[in-house]
């Protein structure tokens, strides 16, 4: 399992050049094109995302006031509370409009000719399993609350609000959340090679 705290993550410019990202992953780390990719984007302005054709991707909004998505083929789909998550194909690209301000979103990308993704954000009440099996990794990201990782041979690591974490396969982790509500809001996504 790897643990990356939300301190180490990278900013980068978008592609279109409209925002700027912070990069918490990256498969292989350096250049494109890149097997899949986790970051927290700013969105300070409205206006177009940039073309992942060839990606499939997963949006969640973390902070402010929503956002509305508008696509090429007049689909349209809204994020307006932490945790509300959409997913695409990178080359439909959309524009967006921000309903109160400035927001942060989560983003998985994932390439459609080396995975397949299921993905959601799950409210935790109580300890989940998460056990990614063969050819399949499982990304963890703590949006609101502190999580516990607890593993079977009694070892214990905490996932700040922000953080992230990869299980490989067979890698197996107890999730726990750890809150004076006892409740977390924890973004889930599981990636199968093809």
């Amino acid at each position: 399992m790897q643990i990356i705290r939300k301190s180490s993550f990278v900013a980068i410019p978008w592609k279109n050049g409209g925002g700027i990202t912070h990069e918490a992953l990256r498969v292989p780390t350096l250049g494109d094109p890149f097997h899949w990719r986790v970051s927290v984007a700013q969105i300070e302005t409205a206006g177009a995302f940039s073309d992942f054709s060839g990606y499939h991707r997963v949006m969640v909004l973390l902070r402010g006031g929503g956002i509305h998505l508008s696509f090429p083929d007049h689909r349209r789909e809204y994020l307006h509370k932490t945790g509300d998550l959409v997913e695409f194909d990178g080359a439909m690209v959309p524009n967006c409009d921000l309903v109160a301000g400035p927001c942060v979103d989560l983003n998985l990308m994932v390439a459609k000719i080396r995975y397949t993704v299921k993905a959601s954000v799950q409210t935790l009440h109580e300890a989940q399993l998460v056990k990614p099996m063969a050819h399949e990794l499982s990304v963890v990201f703590s949006i609101d609350s502190n999580v516990s990782l607890n593993n079977n041979v009694g070892e214990t690591l905490v996932l700040n609000p922000g953080d992230l974490a990869v299980l490989e396969a067979h890698d197996r982790q107890e999730l726990r959340p750890i809150s004076h509500k006892n409740v977390a809001l924890v973004f889930h996504a599981t990636l199968r090679a093809i």
